[in-house]
């Protein structure tokens, strides 16, 4: 492992170092290396949550996107769930569920050429505000340590990108909607009033839950099967962060976690790193959609 990595464990020994509290020492650092302050960067990120926000609203009124491939799966969940009978919470439950709803519609608010928060990136759009929406709801978490959270998130998501890559193009979609999960699953913890260890520990066991997971869309557009993608991370998300709350350590650290799911996604075959040339994109179904698809576009 290089010395010059940005490493999520000596952040974290550097705010032990300096007797700050993690969040702190984040937005210390933060503020240092944009030349700005405090106040900008939580104003920047209350911003990106009103966006996120925007994006969910959009997303379940039930957009289609422009090909036509995909829209409606926010609005069919929300509803769906809510037709059910008081007391039922559906198979996800409460936390879970509200957080799928919204991870899709957000999702499909992105196809549809919505305003979105790239979180790490477009294609992974739909993960935070899921989460973030979700444990608002039904967490009772208050709106600043939302922002907070993504403060963390946000520095998690540097790490990755440092240490590794968040590109579906360079590892896969472990590289994209992995590292969302990730960022979203250490904000949970730090929202939940986890340490900065326990964080870690959830970044850890998202990238072991997700390790190896290609890039496949269907005709090359950030649809199939990326958006049911989003929801799928969503829970990974919460997994990771119940078990770190409750002091599920990793036996691999997130740093090292990060560094294979590096190698790993350099590893892949070039057809299942978004390039539509492997994976779902190559079934027959996926195949012949494309080919009428790009007929309709060529004219």
């Amino acid at each position: 492992m290089k010395k010059d990595k940005l490493s999520w464990a000596q952040l974290v020994r550097e705010a032990e170092k300096k007797n700050l509290p993690l969040i702190d020492y984040l937005l210390e650092r933060s503020a240092a290396q944009l030349e700005t302050d405090r106040a900008s960067i939580l104003a920047k990120m209350e911003t990106m949550l009103q966006v996120m926000e925007e994006a969910v609203a959009f997303g379940l009124t039930g957009v289609k996107s422009n090909s036509g491939l995909t829209g409606g799966s926010g609005k069919k969940l929300k509803e769906y769930i809510d037709s059910q009978e008081t007391g039922k919470k559906g198979l996800l439950g409460s936390v879970v569920g509200t957080a799928v709803t919204c991870a899709l519609a957000a999702a499909e608010a992105n196809a549809a050429m919505g305003r979105i928060v790239a979180a790490p990136t477009a294609g992974a759009s739909g993960i935070l505000p899921g989460v973030l929406m979700s444990v608002q709801q039904h967490c009772g978490v208050p709106r600043d340590k939302l922002v907070e959270g993504l403060v963390v998130a946000g520095v998690i998501g540097e790490v990755i990108a440092n240490r590794a890559s968040i590109a579906g193009a360079t590892g896969g979609c472990q590289a994209e909607c992995g590292s969302g999960a990730a960022m979203a699953a250490g904000a949970v913890v730090y929202m939940l009033g986890g340490n900065g260890k326990q964080i870690g520990d959830a970044v850890s066991i998202v990238f072991k839950n997700m390790l190896g997971l290609v890039c496949d869309p269907v005709a090359g557009l950030v649809e199939v099967p990326c958006i049911k993608r989003n929801a799928g991370s969503v829970a990974q998300c919460f997994l990771a962060a119940e078990m770190a709350l409750a002091g599920i350590g990793s036996f691999i650290p997130a740093d090292e976690a990060i560094d294979a799911m590096d190698k790993v996604g350099r590893a892949l075959p070039h057809g299942l790193r978004e390039t539509a040339e492997g994976g779902l994109a190559m079934t027959p179904t996926a195949r012949a959609w494309s080919e009428n698809y790009f007929k309709g576009i060529r004219g």
